[in-house]
């Protein structure tokens, strides 16, 4: 009992649990919700990557290894209760444009990625990287995080079969709801957001019990209907890792970085793997430390480690097989089941490992295919109830300002519509700059601003001229 005691102290110390308001079992839960709410990526990802060559079975476990290890990393030196990953979208673009369409191979590919989180990391020790996000006005960081939020809520009602799309009509539209899966995942959401309005010593943990719940019934509904029983979530699955194959993918990365430059769109790939990673991690972070409550009076993330940690993920990732490693808007699940601590990313990071051999004990979170379509009906929920949860900051938004009402509506409409987290920023900021300029407060905007703005504008030059 002591030594339990004694151990409960030194990690109440070492990550200021009761400083920062949570409790031991609170950063244990949210760990685990993170995980959940995560886990996906582990399939995905190594499915994905697959398409250029690469064996799947060694990617799995390459991104186990790179989330586990990055995400560790961030509980122990960033301190934050942020998880890292391997990211999705800029994995498409590393499998799909970079090897599929501009034939790198895979191991260049992966050097590319090595390169650009070099650099990275050198914009993160430098603090430029800190200074372009502070820079950044208030507000719109505030609509950065309110459109991850819807974001990320898209992505959840995506994943559940609700919202589908329509590449010959209105783009997107209204799923088919009469699909076992979709209404599984409607089941999910409805009982979070009921789980969220009770009372909260319930609420404050809606998201594990939702997602348990409904991984529970769908497993019951496939034992009780065996008509059902390839729709719903089960409570095993193979295991996808296979450690001997993971040498054919570690250290590969630096075998091609001998060929990497004499392609000559080397660099304008490495550009966009940075740009992405840059700045889906920076609105990642503002949002993250907004609902954590880990800002400074002025609304800035001032934590120069959590950058660090990122960019040394991208880099180790590289090296050990997968594609960039970047922050996950999803560990806002995590904070808000009480997570506010690196405990909660310590726990998730262990997961993350221990899911090499663990991997089947969660299968009732694995996506069901329908026509080889993939459904997600148990972590579709916590994605959307996150969603909501985030719109919280659109009420400090100056509304009233017209520069900012332009640029905030810019930056969350465009992050949906282009589903890049990026694009938003992007658009946002550009807009921002822009604007000022034809206005008094062209003189009070910090210089930053104008420069990240006119960066922009050079991206989408470079990335539609020498890419698309």
């Amino acid at each position: 009992m002591n030594f339990l005691s004694s151990i409960r102290r030194t990690l109440d110390s070492f990550f200021g649990v009761t400083t920062k308001g949570s409790t031991i079992q609170r950063e244990l839960l949210g760990g685990l919700v993170t995980f959940l709410a995560m886990i996906y990526i582990l399939p995905v990802n190594s499915f994905m990557l697959a398409n250029t060559g690469m064996p799947q079975p060694a990617v799995f476990v390459s991104t186990a290894i790179a989330a586990g290890l990055a995400t560790l990393l961030m509980g122990l030196f960033g301190k934050v209760p942020v998880a890292l990953a391997s990211g999705m979208g800029i994995n498409a673009f590393f499998t799909f444009t970079v090897v599929l369409t501009l034939g790198f191979t895979w191991q260049e590919a992966l050097a590319a990625v090595f390169v650009s989180g070099i650099l990275f990391l050198i914009i993160s020790l430098t603090g430029l990287r800190q200074m372009m996000i502070n820079a950044m006005p208030k507000s719109l960081k505030l609509a950065i995080g309110a459109g991850i939020g819807f974001f990320i809520a898209f992505i959840g009602f995506k994943n559940a079969g609700i919202i589908v799309a329509d590449p010959f009509g209105t783009y997107v539209k209204l799923g088919d709801l009469t699909l076992a899966p979709v209404l599984l995942g409607l089941l999910g959401i409805f009982a979070v957001l009921i789980l969220h309005v009770l009372p909260q010593k319930i609420s404050r943990f809606a998201i594990i019990i939702a997602m348990v719940g409904t991984g529970l019934i769908g497993i019951l509904l496939g034992l009780i209907f065996p008509d059902l029983a390839n729709l719903m979530p089960v409570l095993s699955t193979a295991n996808l890792g296979d450690l001997a194959e993971f040498g054919d993918v570690f250290g590969q990365a630096f075998s091609g970085l001998g060929t990497l430059f004499s392609n000559p769109l080397a660099l304008p790939v490495i550009v966009t793997l940075l740009f992405v990673d840059f700045f889906d991690t920076a609105g990642t972070l503002v949002s993250v430390s907004q609902t954590a409550g880990l800002t400074n009076e002025e609304g800035n993330f001032t934590q120069k480690a959590p950058f660090i940690v990122d960019a040394v993920g991208t880099v180790a990732g590289a090296v050990l097989g997968t594609s960039t490693v970047t922050s996950y808007i999803e560990s806002n699940t995590g904070i808000q089941s009480g997570a506010r601590t690196g405990l909660a990313s310590v726990t998730t990071g262990i997961l993350f490992l221990l899911a090499i051999v663990l991997y089947p004990m969660f299968g009732f979170v694995d996506a069901v295919f329908v026509d080889g379509v993939p459904y997600s009906p148990v972590t579709s929920l916590a994605l959307v109830y996150v969603g909501v949860l985030m719109m919280r900051p659109l009420k400090d938004i100056e509304w009233d300002d017209p520069v900012v009402l332009v640029s905030s509506f810019l930056t969350i409409i465009m992050m949906i519509l282009t589903f890049k987290i990026s694009h938003g920023i992007a658009f946002g900021t550009i807009a921002y700059a822009l604007l000022s300029l034809f206005t008094p407060k062209r003189k009070d905007v910090h210089w930053m601003v104008y420069v990240l703005g006119l960066f922009f504008l050079v991206y989408f030059v470079v990335e539609y001229s020498f890419i698309l």
